[in-house]
């Protein structure tokens, strides 16, 4: 299928399939909008989902509308009650000297946000789904504050590029694996320093009266939380429902009407609509999402080119790089399996919350190209990443590369002891660099080279040895990254 969010035919062609497919109660515009209507006038329940009335197709093509879709206020579009961490504000906001400080939840909002209307319209490159540009950059703790702030000074937010969520299935999968194994490791382990090994990838912890009290790249939960840029988010589904809070104002309700946390209020940000994400349109959001293309190598046609790309590969494991930026992982399972079981309170994690087990095989089913076959039933991915959080700030000196180094914000856990999140970064996963520039958690940065010679700390030693190799040796490199892409549909 064409990704369509510029064929008007495809919308017209889910509107119909959605007017006769099982689903939640119609979304009608106030009467002041009577003219006017939703642009995703029906949802689809999760019980039509877990009965097999609907096909993959369909659970697909609908979570495809709600990705492409910019939502309007009929949808639900806006919080103005809430902020975009998904607390109540605190209505009005009023200073010592009796002077409002309350600015309201604007509809738009660069910096608290809501900033967009569409999924897509931050994830776009080089398809919907994909990665943003420097202006669909994201400011990251602003949508907790209440009073909203207009500022993006860094003691404000913290300022994160748009992912792309390209292979997101199976980066869900490796780390749900990859969880199973270190809790299994850890159960029963007297207390001491011990290092746990999953999948190549080596964590190092100390447990003290039973309970994990340091682990390195990792909460001391064990969960590895694959997304976002610092690790902290679990599955796509947590992903999603606090991405539509946050940027759109769209409430998934398992997060907000279904929350006990949340009163069990149907319209928790009073703005006339209840029900504006089911638990079934979470699911085929997530689906969506799940069956995107899985980035591959694209080699260049002459011969010439071809030689230098291999060779570009024996030197970015030579010099270390691929210490962190694993090239391959092997999953146990090539199955998507949503819920996550993984996935907090107030996000649908199994049967008890009404969302049972929706498995699809990602090497038969979703874009090409899909997930590759391994013997036995496994798969193989080749996401350059451990899916570890690393520190790539050198210590303080004259000499010392800082450039990841500028976020001033924590991101609140306590295992990272109130540092910033910029000293502990995901490891990027590389199965996309050659198409979704720019680089760097805040996408200020143009080239490979540029993003390479930037790495501090743990990636110090690497970019040391990248700078005394030849020229032509580090445009080997270089071109050998730039062959792993995302695949566009046609």
């Amino acid at each position: 299928m064409k990704h369509a969010c510029l064929y008007a035919p495809f919308f017209f062609g889910l509107a119909v399939w959605a007017s006769s497919a099982p689903a939640a109660s119609q979304k009608e515009c106030p009467p002041e909008l009577a003219a006017e209507s939703p642009t995703v006038p029906l949802s689809i329940e999760q019980s039509d989902i877990n009965s097999g009335e609907l096909s993959f197709d369909e659970i697909n093509d609908h979570g495809e509308l709600l990705f492409l879709t910019k939502f309007n206020i009929c949808d639900g579009r806006g919080r103005p009650e809430t902020t975009g961490g998904g607390d109540k504000r605190a209505l009005p906001t009023v200073s010592e000297d009796g002077e409002s400080l309350d600015r309201g939840q604007q509809a738009k909002l660069r910096t608290s946000a809501p900033d967009s209307d569409a999924c897509a319209s931050c994830h776009n490159d080089p398809e919907p789904g994909g990665a943003g540009d420097f202006v669909a950059n994201v400011f990251v703790l602003a949508q907790t504050l209440d009073p909203v702030t207009l500022s993006v000074s860094p003691s404000r937010s913290n300022s994160r590029n748009t992912l792309g969520m390209h292979g997101a299935g199976p980066i869900e999968m490796l780390a749900r694996e990859m969880t199973d194994d270190l809790q299994s490791q850890r159960a029963g382990l007297p207390d001491g320093i011990h290092t746990l090994v999953t999948k190549g990838v080596h964590f190092e912890i100390e447990i003290l009266g039973g309970q994990v009290v340091e682990a390195e790249g990792i909460d001391h939960d064990l969960i590895v939380r694959p997304f976002h840029q610092a690790g902290k988010v679990v599955s796509i589904r947590e992903f999603t429902a606090n991405a539509m809070n946050h940027h759109h104002g769209m409430q998934a309700e398992e997060r907000f009407d279904l929350n006990p946390a949340k009163g069990f209020d149907p319209d928790y940000d009073n703005d006339g609509v209840e029900r504006e994400l089911t638990i079934g349109d979470l699911t085929a959001i997530t689906i969506w999402q799940a069956q995107l293309s899985t980035p591959a190598r694209v080699m260049p046609q002459q011969k010439a080119d071809r030689f230098k790309v291999r060779r570009g590969k024996l030197m970015f494991n030579e010099i270390g790089c691929t210490y962190c930026h694993k090239p391959e992982m092997v999953l146990e399972s090539r199955d998507f399996v949503e819920p996550d079981p993984y996935n907090p309170p107030g996000t649908c994690a199994g049967a008890a919350d009404g969302c049972p087990d929706y498995t699809f095989d990602m090497t038969e089913v979703g874009d090409l190209p899909r997930l590759e076959k391994g013997p036995g039933g496994t798969a193989i991915v080749h996401p350059y990443t451990d899916l570890k959080r690393h520190n790539l700030c050198d210590d303080p000196g004259p000499d010392a590369i800082r450039w990841f180094c500028n976020e001033q914000l924590a991101q609140g856990r306590p295992d990272q002891g109130g540092k910033p999140g910029s000293e502990f970064f995901l490891t990027r996963k590389l199965w996309d660099v050659g198409n979704t520039a720019p680089y760097g958690h805040r996408g200020d940065i143009s080239t490979i080279t540029e993003a390479v010679l930037l790495h501090g700390g743990e990636g110090r030693a690497s970019r040391d040895a990248f700078t005394t190799l030849p020229t032509d040796a580090q445009q080997a490199i270089v071109a050998f990254l730039k062959t792993l892409q995302v695949v566009p549909q046609q």
